[in-house]
């Protein structure tokens, strides 16, 4: 059984798009890595890169295109300042220059190396294909997929067993809600006491709690960072940033100086039910405007998507329990890391796979999960409220106006995290043994739904919105 960590599914990376940036940028790493292991890398005198279906149609718009290059250049996203990607970029258009991996210099033409073609490869809509020309004449390609959430596979291990995100067997190998379910009843314990264990099987205790704070602190200055800064996002649909203004108006006069001072002082803030609104909406909204603007951002499961768990997780933070601390967020993140494994495993998390349902819908899945279990609710409940999430996401369409990850992708963050908090509490007052809809039957009807669903609503920018409204309209 495929196993998959939890911090497979909340991965530190750039925006806007966990499927068009972080895995294009993965995919040229594995790729230069490749030619590396086959004394192949130094031969390389030319390199071409194609980008097919959902990459090239809104490849500009995500960034592919200069994600491909940072990933050429051997920059690490989960490091590189984000301030020198233009500079970096802006210098390789002066020069026609690629600094491979950060170590030779190859003739490299942004415009014209980097290719965009529409046609759809067979396995998944987001191929790219490296195609490198060696100095002995010949050529040398390899095709990829990014599978949405920064994953990415190689073609021709699509059906191997070496294809997948393999470790060592977890203790507890779970594919299904039934078969978590059942761990947590033979046990007796809680999903995050289950998922804990599994992950053990992998890195020491604090590795696990180093990397769980890595996350979080990611997560919270991404919100801080966001809340912040005012102007307007790139890309040319002169979307006006609004969490800044939101949130002058919400926190009060009180000082501090860094995200966690801010933290505290949220938590000393008049709460009303609109404020509450107002502060979830304003921490979705933040993260998702850094992301539009190339920033850092944790893909919970997709960048798309990065807004709805930090959003959810700072609502428990700030609203139910000011008291909450490390091992609150450690339990949430173990929570709904596991819940997106197991859509990902039935379903997709792919927009382009499966429309915006694959995103929004399963972030919001995950955080209402999450936050019922640190609110006191069963495993049983804690499925309820992944379920009811998902059920109020089917069919949810992948339409962003321009390929940007901005109309309506933003808000539709600051949507999943309140109907992610009304599902938790709507199964807190759920008898489980009454639910109607078990979670693994809103998966499996979620993945139905995803291949009924026309491709121009899975992220290709052909329908919806992103044909309903002229960019001279924005």
């Amino acid at each position: 059984m495929e196993c998959i960590s939890v911090f497979d599914m909340l991965k530190i990376g750039v925006g806007p798009s966990s499927s068009h940036t972080l895995g294009p940028w993965r995919a040229a790493e594995r790729w230069i890595k490749e030619l590396q292991e086959q004394n192949l890398f130094e031969e390389v005198i030319g390199i071409k890169v194609y980008l097919y279906g959902s990459l090239s149609l809104t490849g500009k718009g995500h960034a592919t295109d200069i994600a491909v290059v940072m990933g050429l250049l051997g920059k690490n996203p989960e490091t590189v300042p984000t301030e020198s990607i233009d500079p970096a970029i802006e210098h390789l258009k002066a020069t026609s220059k690629l600094n491979f991996a950060g170590t030779r210099q190859i003739s490299f033409n942004f415009t014209e190396n980097i290719i965009f073609k529409k046609e759809f490869l067979p396995f998944h809509s987001n191929g790219i294909r490296f195609e490198a020309r060696l100095a002995n004449g010949t050529s040398k390609a390899e095709t990829y997929y990014s599978i949405g959430g920064g994953f990415v596979v190689k073609e021709e291990l699509v059906h191997s067993k070496e294809n997948k995100e393999t470790f060592k067997t977890f203790p507890y190998p779970i594919k299904t809600g039934v078969e978590l379910l059942a761990y947590c009843e033979k046990q007796q314990k809680t999903i995050s006491d289950i998922v804990h264990e599994n992950e053990l099987s992998l890195r020491t205790s604090t590795e696990i709690d180093t990397e769980m704070q890595r996350v979080w602190e990611t997560m919270l200055e991404c919100m801080y960072l966001g809340c912040h800064t005012e102007g307007t996002l790139p890309g040319g649909l002169n979307v006006r940033r609004r969490a800044f203004e939101m949130h002058q108006k919400l926190k009060g006069d009180l000082p501090y100086s860094n995200p966690e001072e801010w933290l505290q002082t949220i938590r000393k803030t008049e709460v009303k039910f609109r404020s509450i609104l107002k502060w979830v909406s304003c921490f979705a909204l933040a993260v998702n405007e850094v992301n539009a603007s190339l920033g850092r951002v944790v893909t919970a499961p997709t960048n798309g998507s990065a807004g709805v768990i930090p959003a959810v997780l700072m609502y428990y933070m700030v609203i139910e329990n000011h008291q909450a601390g490390f091992d609150h967020i450690k339990k949430f993140l173990l929570v709904a890391g596991e819940i997106g494994s197991i859509f990902k495993k039935g379903a997709t998390i792919s927009a382009a796979m499966g429309g915006c349902q694959a995103e929004i819908g399963v972030s919001s899945a995950m955080a209402a999960g999450a936050l019922t279990e640190l609110l006191g609710g069963s495993p049983e409940q804690v499925l309820v409220a992944a379920e009811i999430a998902m059920e109020h996401h089917l069919g949810l369409t992948c339409d962003p106006i321009g390929g940007l990850v901005q109309i309506p992708c933003i808000e539709r963050n600051s949507m999943g995290a309140i109907k992610a908090i009304n599902a938790a509490e709507l199964a807190l007052d759920t008898n489980p043994e009454e639910a109607k809809v078990p979670l693994d039957k809103v998966i499996n009807t979620m993945w139905e739904t995803a291949k009924d669903m026309n491709t121009k609503y899975k992220e290709t920018s052909e329908g919806g919105l992103a044909v309903g409204v002229f960019l001279s309209d924005c």
